[in-house]
């Protein structure tokens, strides 16, 4: 577990220098008065393209994780749901319904 924080941190540096990169041998080319950026500008249009083109934050979708934990808890709620009778499940729906309105 150790290791966790050290592949995190390589990959913040790895994804800022291919941002970097990219960006210096792209985008000035294209445009002639954009000029090449550093390493800390580009760790930044990283951060910045994250928020505004994945809803916002660093969060899967609707808070509920994306990838395989994901699937693994649609799956467990989705057996849940196959295993409960009509008065459990009519139970279920109330509960969340007082929890989240009619946002679910």
């Amino acid at each position: 577990m150790l290791w966790i924080p050290l592949v995190v941190v390589a990959a913040f540096f790895v994804f800022g220098m291919a941002v970097m990169y990219l960006w210096n041998a792209v985008i000035p080319s294209i445009f002639a008065s954009v000029g090449t950026i550093t390493f800390w500008q580009a760790i930044g249009l990283l951060v910045l393209s994250k928020i505004l083109f994945h809803g916002g934050g660093f969060r899967g979708r609707c808070g509920c994780g994306g990838g395989w934990r994901g699937r693994r808890a649609r799956a467990m709620w989705k057996d849940k749901w196959m295993n409960m009778s009509d008065e459990e499940k009519a139970k279920f729906k109330e509960e969340w319904k007082n929890r989240c309105g009619d946002k679910c």
